[in-house]
């Protein structure tokens, strides 16, 4: 039985992915930062009958305490197959307002909790000759939006990391790949809702636009299952994966209008729809 660890098992993309790697035959080691948040994927897995092949332990991925004592874990098991770097969440804010605290927040959670977790895996894969690395990362890491400029930062960090990482480790047989989802019903964007801008900022009435444009957005979100049974075919394919993989509605689209459009006409877009 191969052996897959997911970062952020907690709830949202990261539950799914356990589930439906369990489902495949793995033995799933789902990781979170908080185990009282445990039940939910419990229950899941009792309803598909797959608890037998998760193991739920407790790693806080900007903690290199925590880390480090998950290593020990690895010990145990001396084999990695399958990494799913997925723990992550979104800040909302303008660039200007956002203090250096909330942007070291964002990129300890979703760019270096990223690379601890893969440095504790990648010796496990490498003795081994092969192994998948799959990040989690978000259209965001392809397209700036404002209103997200630290969410947008650090998946932009993550996409360049895993380019380069993914040319060191090919020669030992290891993938590195990257999902980049759209807009999906998950609860990543709760923080980005809970934003509350003071009343005299100049950033107000841009920030109004942007939870008006996510609220209204929330009927054409895809079912984070689809990123899920995404996440599984790259895990159990025998043939060498792809850097990227977007997945979503919409999302191939805007990714083909930015290489084709000039960056002004895709500005004047974007200044129309915050307005």
């Amino acid at each position: 039985m191969k052996n897959a660890v997911i970062t952020g098992a907690s709830s949202g993309f990261g539950k799914l992915i356990a589930i439906e790697l369990a489902k495949a035959g793995f033995h799933v080691i789902a990781t979170m930062r908080d185990l009282k948040k445990a039940e939910g994927l419990q229950s899941a897995a009792a309803l598909e009958n797959v608890e037998k092949r998760i193991v739920i332990l407790s790693l806080d991925v900007t903690s290199q305490q925590s880390v480090n004592d998950f290593k020990k874990e690895l010990d145990t098991i001396q084999s990695v197959d399958v990494l799913v770097n997925n723990a992550g969440f979104a800040l909302g804010g303008f660039g200007e307002e956002l203090s250096l605290d909330e942007f070291r927040q964002q990129f300890e959670t979703n760019f270096f909790g990223t690379v601890a977790v893969s440095q504790a895996a990648i010796p496990y894969m490498r003795a081994k000759g092969s192994g998948k690395i799959i990040n989690m990362s978000n259209i965001s890491g392809r397209f700036g939006f404002p209103g997200l400029s630290a969410y947008v930062a650090s998946k932009h960090a993550l996409e360049g990391f895993s380019e380069s990482l993914r040319l060191e480790l090919r020669p030992f047989g290891i993938d590195v790949v990257l999902i980049e989802p759209g807009s999906y019903k998950t609860n990543i964007w709760s923080n980005v809702e809970k934003v509350r801008i003071h009343e005299k900022s100049p950033y107000k009435s841009a920030m109004a636009a942007l939870l008006k444009q996510v609220n209204a957005g929330k009927n054409h979100q895809g079912e984070p299952l689809e990123v899920a049974r995404a996440v599984v075919k790259i895990a159990t394919s025998s043939r060498i994966s792809k850097l990227r993989y977007p997945v979503g509605r919409g999302v191939g689209r805007l990714l083909f209008f930015k290489s084709v459009l000039p960056w002004r006409l895709i500005e004047r877009i974007v200044m129309k729809r915050m307005q």
